[in-house]
């Protein structure tokens, strides 16, 4: 028996090992959603209520419950992640990691960053940080990314708790500042992943899921795309027209809302993968502007 689960799990270099691990729990992903929870506090907390304590322990606990909820992904999705080329060479396919040790890991991540959030912060993040994860691994990746091309929409709302854990860490009753942002992460995602699936069209049709542009083709998804990006234009607007931020953030929710905005309109006409991977990357960096501006302009008013 010990040699079969060799063949299958051979053993690998400590740094390979490490690599495998850091591509489980997709720490570049975490970052960002743990960046989306530390705007979450920062635009809900007054400079009295400010804790740096607060805002580590956040960072670290949304991180916990990303990157479980990473490692969870990568265990559910494992068959059709040997198929697509993108992701034939992750550590379950390769056989770097077994599946029970990458089960093991991502429920042991977010279930200490539940009881850790309870116990430091409150209830109310706790809670945040667990529907978050249970979004994102039961809603979207078990239940309806194999099913419906709405699978991102809904799935979306997992990056949204991360900017509600954020604001719970410092009101833990339920504020529209949080909100705001949540919307705009809520609205943020589509336009994101749908470049992505675009960009990665022939894989999903491989692997049999129905990502938008596998349901309805390059033309509709582009059209989607720009709708969607109209509705995060104007909900970035909604924390200034509230007056929960001031003109340094408008200006660049207004920069970047229509630099984005360009950028689809150009995928509109030209749908090919160069394009639709620029969108891709143009929607990372107008999340981390907005986000970044979020912090900026509470510093400055």
């Amino acid at each position: 028996m010990n040699r079969d689960i060799a063949l299958i799990y051979p053993e690998t270099s400590v740094m390979t090992t490490i690599k495998a691990y850091i591509h489980i729990l997709k720490l570049r992903i975490d970052i960002l959603i743990a960046f989306s929870a530390i705007a979450g506090y920062i635009i809900t907390a007054s400079r009295d209520e400010f804790s740096f304590i607060k805002l580590v322990l956040i960072t670290i606990l949304t991180i916990m419950a990303s990157a479980g909820a990473s490692a969870f992904n990568h265990y559910f999705d494992r068959d059709i992640d040997s198929v697509m080329s993108r992701t034939r060479n992750r550590p379950i396919p390769v056989g770097n990691i077994s599946p029970s040790k990458v089960l093991m890991i991502a429920s042991i991540l977010i279930l200490v960053s539940v009881i850790l959030s309870s116990y430091t912060l409150n209830l109310m993040v706790a809670l945040h940080l667990f529907l978050g994860a249970f979004v994102y691994v039961v809603i979207y990746t078990v239940w309806l990314k194999r099913r419906s091309k709405l699978n991102i929409i809904i799935g979306g709302l997992a990056g949204s708790f991360a900017v509600l854990a954020g604001g719970a860490s410092a009101r833990p009753e339920m504020c529209l500042p949080p909100m705001l942002l949540a919307i705009i992460l809520f609205f943020w995602t589509p336009s994101h992943f749908w470049s992505f699936a675009l960009f990665h069209k022939e894989d999903y049709k491989n692997a049999g899921v129905p990502m938008l542009p596998v349901a309805v083709g390059d033309k509709k998804t582009a059209v989607y795309i720009l709708l969607n990006t109209i509705f995060l234009f104007i909900s970035s607007l909604l924390p200034t027209f509230f007056g929960y931020r001031g003109i340094f953030y408008l200006a660049v929710a207004l920069a970047v809302g229509i630099f984005f905005i360009i950028r689809n309109i150009q995928l509109l006409f030209d749908t090919s993968k160069q394009i639709a991977w620029k969108n891709f990357k143009a929607s990372m960096v107008y999340l981390f502007l907005i986000l970044s501006a979020v912090i900026i302009d509470s510093s400055i008013r």
